[in-house]
């Protein structure tokens, strides 16, 4: 009896899967093939190529798609799993790290001029979308399914023209280590997302996020530090 009741206050706990796997080197068939089509192929033609394998669900499928992906963009790590359906624009301004996981439907919208950084271990949910102008997310991210992050706004004057035709304003985002971005949070241009801390499911992140700190609602609010961490102890 005692057990149930303690199950049902914290839920089922399992050991986590993606986070503490060990990093093998991609095969050199997959690394050479790559390598061919990015001395062969134009963008525009890896495109093409990619459209017959994005959809796919076998291993070959998600070979393929990793192969595209590595002659595409600026860096592609070890190990990187890359959903169905997931996509790119500007791959040239794109760097992915070694195990990182890019959930079904993700679209990562580089663009010309920009740099995009998502490094080791990072967890990618299905169908989020990332404003990649000026971004980087560091180390061992978790970012929940449907997440967003915008890197840039138009500015909005002068009134007598549409807001889309008014300049566009670019400012990073960082997204530091170990911080969990909950699912279909949305996070805007300028802001810094502190190492390990926690952003609430549905939040709408319009200022900097302290570290280790859990923020909620929208906009979002500081609700409180992890438990564990004593800002005190380290001012």
């Amino acid at each position: 009896m005692t057990d149930c009741l303690y199950e049902r206050s914290i839920g089922r706990v399992t050991k986590a899967v993606h986070g503490p796997r060990s990093i093998k080197p991609d095969p050199d068939f997959e690394r050479g093939l790559a390598e061919h089509l990015r001395e062969t192929y134009t963008t525009d033609a890896l495109l093409t190529l990619y459209a017959r394998f994005v959809n796919g669900e076998n291993d070959f499928d998600h070979r393929m798609r990793r192969a595209v992906w590595r002659a595409a963009i600026r860096r592609l790590g070890h190990m990187v799993s890359i959903g169905p359906a997931a996509a790119f624009r500007n791959p040239e301004t794109i760097e992915i790290g070694d195990g990182v996981h890019i959930g079904h439907q993700t679209y990562i919208q580089g663009r010309a001029g920009g740099r995009c950084v998502i490094g080791d271990g990072v967890w990618i949910g299905p169908q989020s979308y990332f404003d990649a102008r000026d971004l980087i997310i560091e180390d061992h991210v978790g970012w929940g399914p449907g997440a967003k992050v915008v890197c840039s706004a138009h500015a909005g004057l002068p009134l007598d023209v549409p807001i889309i035709q008014t300049d566009l304003q670019i400012r990073p985002v960082r997204v530091e280590a170990w911080a969990d971005v909950g699912t279909n949070s949305v996070i805007l241009s300028g802001v810094t997302v502190g190492r390990g801390s926690i952003i609430g499911a549905g939040a709408v992140i319009t200022k900097n996020v302290p570290p280790f700190a859990v923020v909620v609602g929208v906009p979002a609010r500081f609700l409180r530090w992890r438990e564990g961490y004593d800002p005190e102890s380290r001012a």
